[in-house]
């Protein structure tokens, strides 16, 4: 079971950004920063989350890197359409509108939005319409 995940990413500030507005029709938003003086590799790091835990880590103290995908599971598929347009309005580049993708599963319901970085972000419905 995963606690959290992170990635670097070029600039924190501009990443910050893109993800609070990108993230924010799913119910994930800030939880905290952490400083260069508070980190071991002296970079800022932004953390986010729901119900005060954060579990999706952004920094710039690392190298970018590349084939970074992670995916979101939400509710509906209104959330999934929600976090498309609000990802595309923060400076988000498509990467696959929101549809059903049946090669996964019947019900499986995403859509792609890369990243100031170019990491692949997607948010997943797995229910039924």
């Amino acid at each position: 079971m995963l606690d959290h995940v992170g990635f670097a990413v070029a600039d924190a500030e501009r990443s910050r950004r893109f993800y609070e507005q990108a993230l924010a029709p799913i119910g994930i938003t800030l939880i905290m920063s952490v400083t260069p003086e508070q980190t071991q590799a002296g970079g800022t790091a932004h953390g986010f989350g729901a119900n005060g835990k954060p579990f999706f880590w952004i920094g710039d103290n690392e190298k970018v890197g590349t084939g970074t995908h992670v995916a979101f599971a939400v509710d509906s598929r209104a959330e999934v359409d929600a976090y498309y347009q609000a990802a595309l309005a923060a400076g988000g580049r498509d990467n696959g509108a929101p549809g059903l993708r049946p090669h996964y599963h019947p019900d499986y319901y995403g859509a792609f939005v890369y990243d100031p970085d170019g990491n692949n972000i997607e948010a997943v419905c797995h229910r039924p319409e």
